[in-house]
């Protein structure tokens, strides 16, 4: 019995610390180097994201660091983590954060697909003080007004 309840607490324990991964995909009806002129460096997320009001570029060990003013109050500080101009990707973290996330790390890349774009955007973090489920709308909900704003803006 003792075994049995041992099992049940490593089993639980370690499924409370798997993370969560969350893509979102999108087309866009333009050839990826427009796509990815839209989307721009690092702090170009503050001209297409309709959650963000202002983005503030910074650097931090000799890395990209945004600070993210988002509309309706709160402050997102995300480091980039690499970029790949040939690839058309870039990785980032986010460092501070009032979303119920931690440990969140995402990609987002452009790539071609006939005569139009797809774009990709993924993500892996845990929940934080809320349910997997809420965690996972709110990053969903990230990718979905990002890729939106990208795609309307690359038409």
């Amino acid at each position: 019995m003792r075994s049995i309840l041992r099992s049940a607490v490593v089993v639980a324990v370690l499924s409370a610390t798997l993370a969560l991964d969350e893509t979102k995909t999108a087309t866009a009806a333009a050839p990826p180097v427009t796509v990815r002129k839209t989307v721009g460096g690092f702090y170009g997320i503050g001209d297409r994201h309709s959650a963000v009001e202002t983005c503030v570029l910074s650097g931090k060990g000799g890395k990209e660091v945004r600070t993210l003013s988002l509309k309706g109050g709160g402050t997102i500080v995300e480091e980039q983590v690499a970029r790949d101009e040939k690839t058309m990707a870039y990785t980032y973290a986010i460092l501070e954060s009032p979303l119920s996330v931690e440990g969140y790390k995402s990609a987002l890349s452009v790539a071609s697909d006939g005569k139009v774009s797809k774009l990709a955007w993924t993500g892996s973090f845990e929940a934080k003080g809320a349910p997997d489920a809420k965690a996972e709308e709110i990053v969903y909900g990230i990718y979905d007004g990002g890729l939106k704003g990208i795609t309307d803006k690359a038409r």
